[in-house]
């Protein structure tokens, strides 16, 4: 590149970063360090308090899995120890259909007992 336009390029590329550099009031270095150690700390008390929600979690969670089972178990025993049905609704409905039937059938075979002689002499 030619001396006669390096000098401009330099002035051009010097002004952003005397307009980007740091003021006379920034900070020294200890209190970056001490800003980053606080950083830091925050950082790890926010883990901290994350790490002992997820146990308080899993710790519920289990609490829950257990109530589960045992709840589960009570259920088996409870339908172990239940007898088990006589019959069931559709077998119900369908002796109750029977029962009225045969109710009806001798209801019906009795009121025309009386009057069977009489209609037997009237067809012979």
């Amino acid at each position: 590149m030619h001396p006669r336009y390096l000098l401009p390029l330099l002035v051009c590329l010097h002004v952003p970063l005397a307009a980007h550099g740091e003021d006379a009031t920034a900070m020294t270095p200890t209190e970056t360090t001490a800003s980053a150690d606080e950083d830091t700390a925050q950082r790890l008390q926010e883990q901290q308090r994350r790490l002992a929600d997820t146990e308080q979690q899993r710790a519920a969670l289990d609490d829950l899995r257990q109530e589960n089972r045992r709840l589960k178990q009570q259920l088996s025993d409870a339908q172990a120890q239940r007898s088990p049905r006589l019959l069931t609704e559709e077998q119900s409905w369908f002796a109750t259909g029977a029962a009225t039937a045969l109710i009806a059938f001798v209801l019906g075979a009795l009121s025309r007992g009386i009057r069977r002689r009489q209609r037997r002499e009237w067809i012979n």
